[in-house]
């Protein structure tokens, strides 16, 4: 395969045909979401909390592997526009050895802290008792996980995003139609609970790992994992890790996030955490589908980039940002029209649809000027900058939007944090924009 066509296609319909299965995938895993939480709702409101409560940690494990993938993502394709093929074949055996490693830790520490973790948000023992069980089978599976992101990234890099799509829907259907096979035991199968949600949503992730490998193998890929290259070269292990553990952070960071406002919000109500639980679940329509475009441009900017191909990196980025803003245009909509009918698929206490409904309709003010900050700091990742884009997240996951929901709540009430979202929003795109223009001058 020759991927010469990153920086010979014209730029909207490289960035339309790069994208657009990767949106389909994303959409796909958002409904996966969705689904799984409507199921485990039907177990009682309590499970539906404790997966709330259980959601930040499991954004960790995903964080640091996604994180690092977009490492290996990004230094792969740079060696290739760069023409240096060896070297690309060394970053991806290395990125997979490291991604590995991170797994089993990931794997152990998260089962060995759940109960301390659970235990700083809520003293409800069936609530804590939920949350443990689907946590401990949920989380066995991080090695799995860091493999399967780190197949999705190699084949990214060298732009097979259609198997990346396919394998994505494989193991998100799978895990759609095992879950309520296993929570409630349908057929043949027994009742296990949350538990059968967390086992579903494991044997959805081996699914898309197996996919993955199959492929792999059947087709060969221009980039090659070897045992002969993995020599632990200190530039290339750093390349990875400067691009990956800002990367990480800036995924990590919607865990702290979720953690503090969940601190907030308790001292008020638990009908609060789980409405954030929801519209966490819910903005993954909106904000998962923007990534799968930052998915799309990030090979395409590190290949031309690579090749010396500076006006090329800038159209990608228009292209992108205008992509994302009409996605985040269409969700602005849907929240104001249907927040009611949205959080009714969860729960149907009269009083939590009601906040929920009120916290959608102003978090949504947001929506369309945060697609400056997530085009920026994919853009910035597939650069090879993680440090400008880890500023950008930093900005809007902690040093403005936690300070922001503590104060405002302190006057409005548990409202006050749904209001520190679309502040924290815009005060955030005025710094991504001037940060991604200052650091595009310098490429």
């Amino acid at each position: 395969m020759n991927e010469t066509f990153m920086k010979e296609k014209p730029v909207f319909g490289l960035v339309l045909s790069m994208s657009l299965p990767m949106v389909l995938s994303m959409l796909v895993n958002s409904l996966y979401n969705i689904v799984d939480s409507y199921f485990v709702a039907k177990i009682s409101e309590e499970a539906m909390t404790a997966l709330s409560l259980v959601y930040p940690v499991q954004n960790l494990i995903n964080a640091v592997t996604i994180g690092f993938g977009v490492g290996i993502n990004a230094v792969i394709a740079f060696y290739l526009g760069a023409q240096e093929q060896e070297n690309a074949d060394r970053a991806a055996t290395l990125g997979a050895f490291w991604n590995a490693v991170h797994g089993i830790v990931l794997m152990l520490v998260s089962i060995m802290i759940m109960p301390a973790f659970l235990r700083l948000f809520s003293s409800d023992e069936v609530i804590i008792d939920y949350a443990l069980r689907y946590s401990r089978i949920a989380f066995s599976f991080s090695v799995v996980i860091a493999f399967s992101l780190t197949f999705e990234k190699l084949f990214q890099a060298v732009g097979r995003m259609t198997v990346s799509m396919l394998s994505m829907l494989a193991g998100c259907i799978t895990n759609i139609i095992l879950d309520p096979i296993l929570i409630f035991g349908i057929g043949p199968a027994p009742e296990l609970g949350i538990e059968g949600a967390a086992l579903a949503t494991g044997i959805g992730q081996l699914v898309t790992l197996a996919f993955y490998v199959i492929v792999y193998f059947c087709r060969p890929l221009p980039v090659k994992i070897r045992r002969e290259s993995l020599t632990f070269q200190n530039e290339i292990s750093r390349r990875l890790y400067m691009i990956g553990i800002p990367a990480t952070l800036n995924l990590a960071l919607p865990s702290l996030l979720i953690s503090a406002l969940n601190g907030i919000l308790a001292s008020f109500s638990e009908a609060y955490v789980l409405v954030l639980g929801v519209y966490y679940k819910l903005q993954t329509f909106l904000y998962l589908t923007a990534n799968g475009i930052v998915q799309g441009i990030r090979p395409l900017i590190g290949y031309n980039y690579g090749a010396g191909e500076k006006q090329r990196v800038k159209k990608i980025f228009q292209t992108a940002l205008l992509m994302s803003a009409a996605i985040m245009a269409v969700g602005t909509l849907i929240s104001i029209l249907g927040a009611d009918r949205l959080f009714a698929l969860f729960t149907t206490n009269a009083e939590t649809i009601r906040i929920g409904e009120k916290a959608l309709r102003i978090i949504c003010m947001g929506f369309l000027v945060s697609s400056v900050s997530v085009t920026a700091g994919g853009a910035l990742e597939g650069l090879g900058k993680g440090m400008p884009s880890l500023v950008i997240s930093l900005m809007r996951y902690l040093i403005l939007m936690i300070p922001a929901a503590f104060l405002i709540s302190r006057f409005a009430g548990a409202e006050g944090v749904w209001h520190a979202f679309w502040v924290t929003e815009w005060l955030t795109a005025l710094a991504a924009f001037a940060i991604y223009k200052r650091e595009e001058g310098n490429v």
